[in-house]
């Protein structure tokens, strides 16, 4: 078995290839793993670094999807292999585990599998997401290299349509046909939208058929083409933020499935959980910058592949641990210290990046009530 590990002020976060794990341990055990602390079991510790990396591996995409928060274009540019293998270089020095290739489209680059292997030579864990568009079942064998591949599926025919502007659930059909007859382990990404929602219990069962291991839910962002008008129409009610606990219970005893969210949907889960529920779970709310980081298409490091403009390194800095420190009415939620205030994407969408989310139900209330 090989083992990786990475010191930090609590023990260390160590990740084991058989299976593939990564797992948070305390100072004890991970010196018994031959962990050195070093400066991060010092008197000050060093400030959390990122254990995963969204990479732009294209701009490149064959389609015009209205929602596109990288703005993908089919003449978009890409890096060369090279420059890609220096990125990777510095995000393994980094102390990096795992890489999540994305776009654009990857699948646009011929290259992929040198991509992938050149993550494993450093160490590094790949996955990628994936409209599907051109992915055949002799494309999918080339892939065995990537830990998992995510492909995007909001449902079929009208509902991926509706979030897309364009039918590529088909595609998105066959390439999960492709992946699960190469045997590569696989899941979908299911944007949340007004016409998506009630949709979804039917688009995870329809994954599940087609032999995905995984459903993971996104929110809709403002970023790229979809902001303004686009966003607007997207984004989720009111009635149906309230209703995503619920969906979520639901999903985890029904699905059969992985049910992961993307840390921009913790906001809406604070009517129903608390903090230690949320962390027993391993659910992490805003960490752009912390724990996660992205590195565009041009080799730009950022905190979040959503965020665009002169952001900090941390975009979740100015929000503390500590509830008693937060601004009203995040002083007073359960899950304040999970949470972090909410997508910093979407609050700076409202006008000021440091607020609370301003869709989240108990920023709503309080809003309300003036």
């Amino acid at each position: 078995m090989k083992v990786r590990a990475r010191a930090e002020a609590f023990g260390a976060w160590v990740r084991l290839d058989d299976p593939p794990t990564l797992v948070a341990v305390d100072r004890a055990l991970a010196g018994r793993l031959g962990v050195v602390g070093g400066d991060a079991w010092g008197p000050s510790p060093p400030a959390p670094r990122p254990l995963e990396a969204h990479v732009a591996v294209t701009q490149r995409c064959p389609v015009a999807c209205t929602g596109c928060y990288q703005d993908a274009t089919p003449d978009g540019g890409a890096p060369s292999l090279a420059e890609l293998e220096a990125r990777l270089d510095a995000l393994a020095a980094d102390g990096v585990f795992v890489v999540a290739l994305g776009g654009g489209e990857p699948l646009s680059r011929g290259d992929l599998p040198a991509v992938a292997r050149a993550a494993r030579e450093r160490g590094l864990v790949p996955v990628m997401t994936t409209s599907g568009l051109g992915l055949t079942e002799a494309r999918a064998k080339e892939l065995t290299e990537f830990a998992q591949i995510n492909v995007s599926f909001d449902g079929e025919r009208d509902a991926y349509r509706a979030v897309r502007g364009v039918d590529g659930a088909e595609h998105a059909i066959r390439a999960m046909r492709a992946l699960a007859a190469a045997g590569v382990p696989f899941g979908v990404n299911v944007v949340l939208t007004r016409r998506t929602f009630d949709a979804l219990e039917a688009t995870a069962r329809r994954a599940r058929e087609l032999g995905a291991v995984e459903v993971q839910l996104l929110r809709f962002k403002p970023a790229g083409r979809g902001v303004g008008l686009v966003y607007a129409d997207a984004r989720l009610t009111q009635a149906q933020v309230t209703e995503v606990p619920s969906l979520l219970e639901r999903l985890v005893k029904t699905s059969g499935l992985r049910v992961r969210i993307d840390c921009s949907l913790v906001p809406f889960l604070s009517g129903r959980f608390d903090a230690a529920a949320l962390e027993a779970a391993g659910v992490l709310g805003c960490e752009a910058g912390r724990w996660l980081a992205s590195v565009d298409v041009d080799g730009r490091r950022g905190p979040c592949s959503f965020y665009r403009g002169d952001a900090p390194t941390d975009t979740s800095a100015r929000w503390s641990s500590h509830p008693a420190r937060l601004p009203a009415p995040c002083d007073t939620c359960p899950v304040a210290t999970v949470c972090r205030g909410g997508c910093r994407v979407v609050a700076a969408h409202e006008g000021d990046d440091g607020a609370p989310d301003p869709e989240c139900p108990r920023v709503v209330a309080w809003r309300a009530r003036g």
